[in-house]
C-alpha cells in the first residue's frame, strides 16, 4: 500500500500506536477477538475471521459523516465515509478471529484503520443471534475535525458527483455498503435514503 500524504491537521492528532498498546491491554491479548464491522470492513475485511454473525449494537448508529482527504476523495475535495457516532443504533456484522493469529490480525486491522489516531477504538456490546459478544469497533467523536456537520442533500449529491480517491468515489462506497447490508437482510433507513436520492438524480441505475 502507497504511503499516504499525511494532511496538516493530523499533527494535532494522537499518535496510534499507544492507542493500539491500550486496545490490546483491554482486550487481553489473548482468547477470542471480536470485531464490529459497520461500512467497508463488511464487503472488505482484509482480514481472515474464522466466524462471522449479523450483530446489533445499541447506543451508536452509521452516519455518512466522515470527511476522507484520500481513500475517497482529495484534500481539495474531500469526500465522505461512514463513521459510527453516539446515539441511536447500527445493525452490522461482527467478525472473530483466529485466536492463533488474533495479534497479527489485529495489527494489520490497526493499519487499515487507525494509520492516524482518527478512531476513538471501544469495545462495544454487540447483540447477535447466538448471544451478546464484546467487540473492537471504530467510533468517531463528533467534536472531531474530520466529523463534519450534518449535510443537506445538495451538499451530499454534490460531494457524491465529484469526491474520489485512492480507493473510488464516494458514491461507489455508499452503493458498495447498501448492496452489502441489503446481502445481510438489513436496511439501514439513511442509507436506502440515499439510494433513493442518487438514483432519482440518475448517478446509478435503479437496484
Amino acid at each position: 500500500m502507497a504511503r499516504a500524504t499525511m494532511p496538516p491537521d493530523a499533527l494535532s492528532r494522537p499518535d496510534p500506536a499507544p492507542l493500539l498498546e491500550r486496545t490490546r491491554a483491554q482486550w487481553g491479548g489473548q482468547g477470542e477477538l471480536w470485531v464490529f464491522a459497520y461500512g467497508s470492513l463488511i464487503w472488505r475485511p482484509e482480514f481472515e475471521a474464522v466466524e462471522r454473525r449479523d450483530a446489533l449494537v445499541h447506543g451508536w448508529h452509521r452516519a455518512l459523516r466522515l470527511r476522507s482527504r484520500i481513500n475517497r476523495g482529495t484534500p481539495e475535495r474531500p469526500g465522505l465515509v461512514f463513521a459510527l457516532l453516539s446515539g441511536g443504533s447500527c445493525r452490522g456484522v461482527v467478525y472473530r478471529m483466529d485466536e492463533r493469529r488474533a495479534q497479527e490480525e489485529l495489527d494489520r486491522l490497526w493499519a487499515r484503520e487507525m494509520p492516524m489516531a482518527v478512531y476513538d477504538p471501544r469495545w462495544l456490546p454487540c447483540r447477535t443471534p447466538q448471544g451478546v459478544v464484546r467487540a473492537l469497533a471504530f467510533t468517531l467523536s463528533r467534536r472531531s475535525d474530520v466529523c463534519t456537520p450534518h449535510l443537506g442533500d445538495e451538499e451530499l449529491l454534490q460531494i457524491l458527483r465529484c469526491a474520489h480517491g485512492r480507493y473510488g468515489s464516494t458514491l461507489d462506497y455508499l452503493v458498495e455498503t447498501a448492496i452489502a447490508l441489503r446481502a445481510h437482510g438489513m436496511r439501514d433507513r439513511e442509507i436506502e435514503r440515499l439510494m433513493r436520492l442518487v438514483e432519482r438524480e440518475g448517478l446509478i441505475a435503479r437496484r
